[in-house]
């Protein structure tokens, strides 16, 4: 796969093919988007892009208009819509855009503090969420709405005993009702706030550092749980559960984007390296990233789009790492 620059990056094909072929709800045509964007294929940003506006939701969701039930995930396709308006002019993507903001900032339901909750007509709030919205408030010019998305997060189901994030919260009945440390949630949190630290520089003074440093600890935290095959359970810290994949990636998304942005010590690269590689041995002869918590359900292996796409984000992200850094023999 060649980038805008000219330069090569791996995988194949394949694995964007995969992608493509795959049915998708929001939040997954959202990270497909991101995808798209850190592999500079605008063509396929707006392609996305304008598939999520036209199944916008009336209340401003984008690729939500469907039976979804998710108040923040079609959020995630907000960072191709913004790209789209900027390429295109189209005034639509605009438009589409103002919605999906106008419905973050003010209409979506949350709680007294504005933590978002994750699902209509449910007063739970999920680690997930920390992907759907931050990385967009942060672009969008809200950074301190996004730096409080994340404290209202960390304050429910953070746990500093372990530096692991448990899955969902009840508002309502104040308790956790998945205090599991579920790899995946965990990876949606440090991708998030990794993603959202990239794409910006001028966060208001202390939050960036504050931000860093909590993603550095949830980081930490998961990589004790790596296995010798370099992947993790599906529950951190429950080995019976099964092998699962796509944490990894997310981990390493998350570790070579921190060294090439500068909040990870340069040491961090090399552990992303180790954690795409370690993926990398479960892709398909068909560019399946397989063995990953798998959709529709996710609560048994299988095979995902996001997964897809997170395998494209963490190639793009070793792409970034200066040349010696990225070339450095494993």
């Amino acid at each position: 796969m060649r980038l805008r620059d000219g330069s090569h990056v791996e995988p194949s094909e394949r694995v964007l093919t995969a992608l493509l072929a795959m049915q998708r709800q929001s939040w997954e045509q959202g990270v497909a988007g991101h995808a798209a964007l850190d592999l500079g294929l605008d063509d396929l940003v707006v392609l996305l892009a304008d598939a999520a506006v036209t199944r916008q939701h009336r209340d401003g969701r984008l690729g939500d208009a469907g039976a979804e039930t998710g108040a923040v995930n079609g959020a995630a396709c907000g960072e191709a819509v913004r790209h789209a308006a900027a390429v295109t002019g189209d005034p639509r993507f605009a438009a589409a855009l103002d919605a999906q903001l106008r419905w973050l900032r003010a209409d979506a339901p949350r709680a007294a503090d504005g933590t978002l909750f994750h699902l209509l007509g449910s007063r739970e709030i999920w680690a997930d969420t920390v992907y759907m919205v931050v990385p967009l408030l942060a672009v969008a010019g809200y950074p301190e709405r996004a730096a409080e998305q994340v404290r209202g997060h960390r304050d429910r189901l953070y746990d500093p005993g372990s530096g692991l994030y448990a899955a969902r919260w009840d508002e309502q009945r104040s308790r956790l009702t998945h205090p599991q440390h579920w790899g995946t949630g965990n990876g949606w949190v440090v991708a998030g706030i990794s993603r959202a630290l990239g794409l910006r520089t001028d966060w208001p003074p202390g939050v960036r550092d504050g931000l860093a440093a909590h993603a550095r600890e949830v980081i930490d935290a998961c990589l004790t749980y790596r296995g010798d095959d370099g992947l993790f359970s599906d529950v951190l810290d429950d080995p019976a559960t099964f092998r699962e994949t796509n944490v990894a990636q997310m981990l390493a998304y998350a570790t070579l984007s921190g060294a090439a942005d500068g909040w990870l010590p340069a040491s961090y690269a090399e552990v992303g390296r180790e954690l795409v590689t370690a993926a990398g041995r479960r892709v398909d002869a068909r560019g399946l990233v397989t063995g990953v918590s798998g959709a529709p359900a996710f609560t048994a292996p299988g095979t995902s789009s996001e997964a897809q796409a997170f395998h494209l984000l963490a190639h793009a992200a070793l792409h970034r790492l200066p040349a010696a850094a990225r070339d450095e023999r494993r």
